[in-house]
């Protein structure tokens, strides 16, 4: 089945068809940004690291709970001035956050709300490029007034080791798209729940998807081109090499790239040499393990090289979701054809199934799209249209809009099921409850009293520059030709377990 979304792109990350989701570009962004200071807990809190909390030893305070409200947090990324920097397009649905929030929240407290509280949201716009800032905010949510009970962040731009502050620190419960590995939720449990998939696992999947597909192994060479950055040398050292190990696989050669957005002049220089080392060596796979700021230098060196590996992409960093964005200008050469797992639904139309058949709305979105036109039956202002049609009604599948719906409505299940007695103890053993639930990002989350992480499936997908116009991307619902997609190569599966 070939479940095809995008819209393509005229330049980096810049929408042709109707709306390219060039937010989760944004959102990666943001994660660059705040994940290139992260490491994997500094001496403050590497001293409790072997402490890792259960849910039996969760707090049973109720601060941020009255006897009418719920205080929640809802942080907001302010990306206007990353834009320029990062060459990611602005989005019809990025702006529209703040009425995504209230339009969901609202749905929640008109239907009896959270067992006879109503959520309090507390919208807060935030600097992803002001570490201080963002732990000033951290301090005053979780200690300071008004009192908080949660923290939900529906797209991922709440990163690093700002989760620990939350969640580690500051035992307030914290639902979030952002990941990384399992070292994490360990250090941030019982608290921190995420609903992007943990990176471990997506390592071990890719290692597993590549070797069945007879990408490494054999007569393939491989090369690993990792950043720099605390979090990527875990994920190198700790996982990927590990699980390439038990997969027979012990002669990866390994690249080190500057990965932190300060060093863009370092990145720039050092790009090149790995390039230069891996086509010398005869190297034709290759798995980033790098954030966007570092793998668009290092496809440009690829281009200016003439070197075309077969990369191996991953929801690492979201290396198989923003180089859609990329192709066919500038690095159609580099990237177009190239293949990766995801947790994600990659591969959609914006639209129900009655109306653009297979590869339309899974139920997730289709009920937020549904939540949504009741409250705002005008198609949201904005949007990119150069074919001369209509603005749609539709929200994004992949968009801003699904990812706060999925989150408030993730946080009310969980909260609903915990009970009149509402606190972090009983919220944390109701979200371990949590079993199926039907998603957005991805199909269905579920989790543990040790599973932290909500997805539990993949697909593999391909990336495809849909020029002459084929059937191999699906039309729009208003019979547009896209002009990029995700092909999806195999259908959903279970993701490996690290």
């Amino acid at each position: 089945m070939a479940r095809s979304g995008s819209d393509g792109v005229t330049g980096a990350g810049r929408g042709r068809g109707r709306r390219r989701k060039s937010h989760r570009i944004g959102v990666l962004a943001t994660a660059v940004i705040v994940a290139g200071v992260a490491v994997p807990v500094t001496s403050a809190t590497a001293a409790t690291s072997a402490a890792v909390r259960t849910l039996d030893n969760a707090s049973r305070s109720s601060r941020g709970v009255t006897a009418t409200k719920i205080n929640v947090v809802f942080p907001v990324s302010n990306l206007t001035t990353l834009s320029s920097n990062f060459g990611f397009a602005g989005d019809a649905e990025f702006a529209a956050q703040n009425k995504a929030i209230h339009t969901y929240v609202n749905a929640v407290n008109a239907h009896g709300g959270i067992n006879g509280r109503k959520i309090n949201p507390i919208i807060v716009s935030f600097d992803p490029t002001n570490e201080a800032g963002m732990r000033a905010l951290c301090k005053q949510w979780t200690e300071g007034s008004p009192a908080v009970f949660a923290v939900v962040d529906g797209l991922g731009s709440w990163t690093g080791d700002n989760e620990l502050c939350i969640t580690q620190e500051g035992h307030t419960p914290f639902i979030g798209q952002w990941t990384t590995t399992t070292n994490w939720t360990k250090l941030g449990a019982p608290y921190l729940w995420w609903t992007g998939p943990d990176q471990a696992s997506i390592l071990a999947t890719l290692v597993a998807w590549a070797k069945g597909a007879h990408l490494i192994g054999g007569n393939r060479k491989l090369g690993i081109v990792a950043g720099d950055r605390a979090s990527d040398q875990k994920a190198l050292k700790s996982y990927l090499l590990p699980d390439l190990k038990r997969a027979g696989i012990s002669a990866a050669m390994v690249e080190t790239i500057p990965a932190n957005p300060s060093d863009t002049a370092s990145t720039g220089s050092a790009a090149p040499l790995i390039v230069q080392h891996l086509q010398a060596a005869g190297i034709n796979s290759v798995i980033p393990l790098m954030p966007f700021n570092a793998l668009f230098p290092y496809l440009q060196a690829e281009a200016q090289q003439n070197y075309y590996p077969k990369l191996l992409l991953s929801d690492y960093e979201g290396s198989i979701n923003v180089t859609l964005g990329l192709i066919p200008t500038p690095y159609e050469k580099e990237l177009n054809g190239q293949e990766g797992i995801t947790a994600e639904t990659l591969g959609g139309v914006d639209g129900p199934p009655s109306l653009v058949g297979k590869g339309g709305y899974d139920a997730g979105v289709a009920n937020c799209d549904k939540i949504w036109h009741a409250a705002n039956p005008k198609p949201i202002s904005g949007q990119t249209l150069i074919h001369g049609e209509a603005p749609s009604p539709y929200i994004e599948e992949q968009g801003p809009t699904a990812g706060w719906c999925q989150g408030i409505d993730l946080f009310a299940t969980a909260a609903k099921k915990a009970g009149r007695n509402l606190t972090r103890r009983s919220f944390v053993e109701a979200m371990a409850g949590i079993k199926n639930y039907t998603g957005t990002y991805s199909p269905t989350l579920s989790y543990g009293p040790g599973k932290f992480a909500g997805p539990d499936d993949y697909q593999v997908v391909q990336l495809h520059n849909n020029v002459p116009p084929s059937s191999a991307c699906a039309l729009t619902y208003q019979k547009i030709t896209q002009g990029t997609c995700w092909r999806v190569i195999q259908s959903w599966k279970p993701l490996v377990t690290s």
